[in-house]
């Protein structure tokens, strides 16, 4: 009797792969139904990952949008899951454990039947009490294995990974290809092995498009036993999203595997309606270069789903990179020449940083450190002399153990910068801090919600939704809607009190101060001067004395407020940005003399 092999949907993954943003709540009711009749999908993904911290973006309530898009799908008997990042939660930092357990209850709740739950360091303890968690809310465990390329990350060494998994309660595998440079073979091996070892457990697949072998992959987990294959449909699959449904249910029954026919009507009216929505407003926010493949994420195996952030950050620091070129006497270089750079040094650097698995929110981690790198050598300074708050808790070991040693180096860079490695268990940092939230919550006069869903939300993305309370992100985004129609990709500023400081020329500053030196933006967002909880800005004063490691200003980006410290004492004798304005990364805020 053939295999079966079931479908599933990746219709948030879809929209986080192409843009910023995903569908309102009003669009998501539209195209469930539609979805249902496709008749192809055993499961449809529906939140998780960025997706509620989206809604919050554009002052959506997040548990709405769930509960709505998730109903149609539960009276059609069609499975639901979510993207869960296992420590992290819902963000892109550590959750308390509380919060942690609560999310599981309020997302059965909702309607979600199965967290995929992964840890970008494929560490187990960030993963196994997830599944308990789970198991616990009424949820089906799907334990991912973040799938990568290295002499590290071998068959045996996944297939090891999902034994453990499984012993700790895991009723799913997923094979997490989140860069699609998983090769096709060691793909269908490791499906092989664990389903030789663990016949019950059903095997899911999901691999990105970008460099190329996904379908290759997924032909070789279909013919080693796989139960389950992601897809995408059109207009918002290949590139760096997914393939599409109608090529891999093509390829299958070709090769002889019982899959589900197509209503073609009803996919051509998804279709128009996923149009309509990027024709909306949508696309406003979807990045051109994420519709195209490319093989040079073979050697760099950075994820499709980064490529948007990744050339917003290029095209901020290559004006930087280019006048310290210029000032070192050396030659210029062009934005291609800089992808070809990055994706370079991204190759070189990942072996030396324990090859972590480049998944959200490592992958921005050994991004930003390449890119720094490259910035630093344009400076004529040491590679690793710029290396963020955030990069270095993974490099100490904050958020998990690195599956391969440090390089030397690096270690002794970390003992020079008088850093400390972490040798406990990356939740023991994060303390519970549920009761705080349900203070506040009742102070405030909020509702925790149905099934607490407003006490989990607020504990989850604190700054997010107290914004969408308040109106203020519902704001924002409408001004930013408004810019981006006036001129499509064009840089969006959002339009806040505006504090005029005085500007200085680079000629004027390095001629009056020979010896300053300026201060860079970390990551593309707002500058706020001298910010607070109230919103309260005022601006920093010329002549100001400032020491190492206090903050210069705060950058407000799309996952919140981001300090920039300054690396030295000295005097403000410049600064490059009035209060609000939008910087890319790289970008001179400030000269310290």
């Amino acid at each position: 009797m053939a295999k079966e092999i079931k479908f599933s949907l990746l219709y948030r993954d879809m929209w986080q792969s192409s843009g910023k943003y995903q569908p309102r709540v009003d669009q998501l009711k539209q195209i469930a139904p539609v979805i249902i009749d496709m008749g192809c999908f055993a499961r449809v993904e529906t939140n998780g990952g960025a997706f509620e911290q989206v809604n919050l973006l554009y002052g959506e309530n997040p548990n709405h949008a769930v509960r709505e898009f998730t109903a149609p799908f539960n009276k059609a008997g069609i499975q639901t899951h979510m993207l869960d990042r296992g420590l992290n939660g819902l963000r892109m930092n550590p959750v308390p454990s509380d919060v942690r357990k609560l999310m599981y209850k309020v997302k059965h709740a909702q309607g979600v039947d199965i967290p995929r739950i992964f840890c970008g360091l494929n560490d187990p303890r960030n993963i196994i009490p997830s599944i308990q968690y789970a198991k616990e809310g009424g949820m089906i465990p799907q334990a991912a294995l973040c799938i990568t390329y290295s002499p590290i990350h071998t068959v045996d060494y996944y297939v090891n990974l999902a034994d453990k998994l499984i012993e700790a309660g895991a009723e799913e595998i997923c094979l997490k290809d989140m860069a699609g440079i998983g090769r096709p073979y060691s793909n269908g091996q490791i499906i092989k092995e664990i389903k030789k070892r663990h016949p019950k457990i059903l095997i899911q697949y999901h691999g990105h498009s970008g460099p190329g072998f996904s379908v290759a992959s997924m032909l070789e987990a279909a013919y080693n036993g796989v139960d389950y294959i992601d897809v995408a449909m059109e207009p918002l699959s290949w590139g760096m999203v997914h393939p599409d449904v109608i090529t891999i249910q093509a390829m299958l029954k070709d090769a002889g595997f019982l899959v589900p026919d197509i209503n073609m009507e009803a996919y051509m009216e998804a279709r128009r309606l996923t149009q309509s929505f990027i024709d909306d407003f949508l696309g406003y926010f979807i990045d051109p270069s994420n519709k195209t493949m490319t093989s040079l994420l073979v050697g760099c195996g950075l994820p499709g789903g980064m490529m948007g952030s990744m050339m917003a950050d290029l095209k901020g620091m290559h004006n930087a990179i280019n006048l310290a070129l210029k000032q070192n006497g050396k030659k210029e270089v062009s934005l291609n020449n800089l992808v070809v750079r990055l994706f370079n040094e991204v190759e070189s650097i990942w072996p030396m940083l324990g090859y972590p698995p480049l998944v959200t929110p490592f992958s921005q981690y050994v991004k930003n450190i390449a890119l720094m790198n490259i910035f630093a050598e344009a400076k004529n300074e040491p590679r690793f002399s710029m290396i963020d708050k955030d990069s270095w808790n993974m490099i100490l070991g904050k958020t998990g153990n690195l599956p391969g040693a440090l390089a030397p180096e690096i270690v002794e860079l970390a003992k020079a910068n008088k850093l400390e490695f972490y040798e406990g268990n990356p939740q023991d940092a994060f303390p519970d801090e549920l009761d705080r939230f349900k203070e506040e919550m009742k102070t405030n006069g909020w509702d925790e919600g149905p099934d607490q869903e407003e006490l989990f939300e607020f504990a989850m993305h604190e700054r997010q939704y107290r914004d969408m309370k308040s109106g203020a992100a519902k704001n924002r985004f409408n001004q930013e809607l408004e810019q981006a129609k006036e001129k499509a990709h064009a840089p969006i500023i959002v339009k806040r009190p505006v504090i005029e400081i005085p500007m200085f020329s680079f000629e004027e500053i390095t001629a009056e101060y020979p010896s300053a030196k300026p201060v860079h933006a970390p990551c593309k967002g707002q500058v706020l001067w001298q910010y607070d909880m109230m919103n309260v800005s005022t601006a920093p004063f010329e002549g100001a004395s400032i020491k190492k490691g206090d903050n210069l200003c705060y950058i407000q980006n799309v996952y919140g407020i981001e300090p920039v410290p300054v690396g030295y004492d000295g005097v403000i004798v410049g600064t490059y940005a009035n209060q609000g304005k939008e910087v890319q990364k790289g970008e001179i805020l400030a000269f310290i003399n």
